[in-house]
């Protein structure tokens, strides 16, 4: 490993000809979005729903919306970080092609990286979709209706059950997404982990595949994984500050 990690990190993308990145959610707990397994997050509070209970029962639904609420307070507030604007920086001047996340927040579109550009291997929960027919909904009139008179929402195309647009415990992975994030880390020759724990699986499957089909991985977290004997650079330091002297190289 080089002497100065971030310059040997500028090393290895500048000389990458096609750069994914692969985000979890320490990228985004530096804009004060809460992680889900960390002591304190939010599973240390709500044990997950699981989806087959939320399809089969209206107390659960209504369970999940008020949770939905109340972590809405938090995170339709947040605003993307110094990591989240590196990023996209990387990517709207080339640098970085594809960027695959875990995370569900929206933050890498609402910091300029292209909808087409971002896998969501998890959905997102900026929005809600049918269940049955997939029609898209906003959440504002969602959770105004449940707020004033308990109201669940229906499709009204289809009479589907609505639900936030993220991957539920129980529920099947996007297939479409998986394949997309797949091709990605066969496709690339730099691959980023930054801010996963990497013990999520299929998803954390990812950078393994990516270094074991010749591609150099770094690896950018908090705290140590279980990987990092596989990478080539790992670098234990906080995101948002790394990746921003990391642009300020370019």
């Amino acid at each position: 490993m080089a002497h100065d990690p971030l310059a040997y990190f500028k090393h290895l993308l500048a000389q990458s000809e096609l750069t994914a990145v692969f985000t979890g959610a320490g990228i985004s707990t530096e804009s004060g979005i809460p992680d889900f397994r960390s002591p304190g997050g939010i599973w240390t509070k709500n044990k997950p729903i699981n989806f087959q209970d939320f399809v089969s029962s209206e107390d659960v639904r209504r369970e999940s919306w008020q949770r939905k609420i109340e972590t809405d307070k938090t995170m339709s507030v947040a605003q993307p970080n110094n990591g989240h604007m590196a990023i996209a920086n990387l990517v709207n001047t080339g640098q970085i092609r594809h960027v695959i996340t875990q995370n569900i927040d929206g933050m890498h579109q609402a910091s300029g990286v292209p909808d087409n550009q971002v896998i969501e291997l998890h959905g997102n929960a900026t929005y809600a979709g049918c269940l049955e027919c997939e029609k898209r909904y906003e959440l504002d009139p969602i959770k105004t209706s449940f707020a004033s008179a308990g109201t669940l929402p229906i499709c009204d195309d289809c009479g589907g059950i609505i639900k936030t647009a993220t991957i539920s415990f129980g529920q099947a992975m996007p297939q479409e997404a998986m394949n997309r994030a797949k091709a990605a880390t066969l496709d690339c020759d730099l691959f980023i982990s930054i801010g996963s724990s990497l013990v999520v699986y299929p998803a954390a499957g990812f950078p393994l595949l990516a270094r074991e089909s010749g591609a150099n991985l770094v690896i950018l977290n908090r705290d140590t994984t279980d990987l990092d004997n596989a990478a080539d650079l790992v670098i234990n330091a906080e995101i948002g500050p790394t990746l921003s002297g990391l642009v300020a190289f370019n």
